[in-house]
């Protein structure tokens, strides 16, 4: 499994993640001159090699017509531009890019919009972007989306994020580090304050990392292929960098057995009560398959599922409760999404919802015997019941 790790133990900020992504492709020249023709409006973007505590790595440096906007990493050195959402969203929208980095961009975007909201207290049709609306924070995030489509990782890892210490001046004043906004955006995630003073993790580096990491923790058991340093602009006791790993994960998986026996003197009352004996006693799964035997004969081969430590119960009970005289047995691999049941609230009251995540995907059902009580209540069809539960929910 293709498995990205960033590390973040120097914080994180826009320029940065995008410089350590450019290191993980082959054609970093080719990308960056896409990138100067995808219409970003005055900006040209370089990479530069640059020494930090004598280690070699990118820097992305972005000039708008000709000038580099901003000496430092943090976006709050920057000079600012009051940008709604709006005005963004027309900004990439005319950009040459595919649209689901577009719409990468947007979301992430969006989750600033709601963090600004959340730390001013005003509704998100109201924010104004300023540090973070510039036309360099733009290709930033612009260029991070970018990168992370094409290399395409199955599974995106963070480390905790080093989000420095003391205090900033920003358009509102002097703030304490993290920010406001990036403390918003930093919920749920692994983060630090260590000795250094200074902005060490962004708003826009918090948000890229929030939009596009499965999860957060210490770097997987992975085969590395390659290693992207991005350089941040400042220099500080420890080297100022993000590090990117890209490469191949084995993909954790459950061994299992399978119990299977081929049955054509059973009675299919006597199969399906054995199959909920089966369950009861801690089968992960027992199903059955109408098939053809000796002489011609239909029947029915009946498997179990279950852990390794539960098989000899599992045998137990198929010779007890069925008709067989054999059990074979095959041990198999078994990968699974992790798994959690929620609450929601609905017009119809509480209604459980099963949500299962992993591989960087994410499925999501109703219960059916919440919703069938529903349906039987109201006299509807389960389907209805459902389309109107989305429907206020949206």
């Amino acid at each position: 499994m293709k498995t990205l790790y960033f590390d973040c133990g120097m914080g994180a900020a826009g320029d940065m993640l995008a410089a350590a992504l450019l290191e993980l492709i082959p054609d970093q020249d080719g990308f960056l001159e896409e990138l100067n023709h995808a219409g970003i409006p005055g900006v040209c973007v370089e990479k530069h090699m640059v020494r930090r505590c004598g280690i070699i790595g990118t820097q992305i440096v972005v000039k708008i017509c000709g000038e580099e906007e901003g000496t430092s990493h943090s976006h709050h050195s920057r000079q600012t531009s009051h940008r709604a959402l709006k005005d963004i969203e027309g900004i990439v929208d005319s950009l040459r890019l595919d649209e689901k980095v577009k719409e990468d961009v947007m979301k992430v975007y969006g989750l600033l919009a709601d963090a600004e909201s959340h730390a001013h207290g005003v509704p998100v049709t109201e924010i104004h972007f300023h540090e973070i609306g510039t036309l360099d924070a733009i290709t930033d995030i612009a260029t991070v989306c970018w990168l992370m489509n094409k290399i395409s990782p199955h599974r995106v890892v963070v480390s905790p994020i080093n989000v420095g210490s003391g205090q900033i001046r920003c358009h509102h004043g002097i703030l304490p580090v993290p920010a406001p906004a990036t403390t918003y955006l930093l919920r749920n995630m692994l983060m630090f304050s260590g000795k250094i003073e200074g902005e060490l993790c962004t708003p826009t580096g918090a948000a890229l990392l929030k939009y596009f990491a499965t999860e957060f923790g210490l770097m997987p058991i992975m085969k590395v292929d390659k290693v992207g340093y991005g350089m941040g602009k400042n220099d500080y006791p420890a080297v100022n960098c993000i590090r990117s790993f890209v490469g191949e994960e084995e993909i954790e998986h459950q061994e299992v057995i399978e119990l299977s026996c081929n049955l054509d003197d059973a009675t299919p009352e006597n199969i399906g009560f054995a199959m909920e004996l089966l369950m009861e006693a801690g089968a992960l799964d027992v199903y059955s398959i109408p098939i053809g035997m000796k002489k011609g004969r239909p029947g029915i081969l009946l498997s179990v599922i279950c852990e390794k430590e539960n098989r000899e119960r599992m045998v137990h009970l198929l010779f007890k409760h069925t008709t067989t005289l054999g059990i074979r047995e095959n041990r198999n691999k078994r990968y699974t999404l992790s798994r959690e049941v929620q609450t929601v609230k609905t017009v119809y009251g509480n209604v459980r919802k099963k949500v299962s995540t992993g591989y960087n995907v994410q499925k999501s059902k109703y219960e059916h015997e919440d919703i069938a009580s529903i349906a039987r209540e109201k006299n509807m069809s389960i389907l209805d019941v459902v389309d109107q539960i989305d429907k206020n929910l949206t």
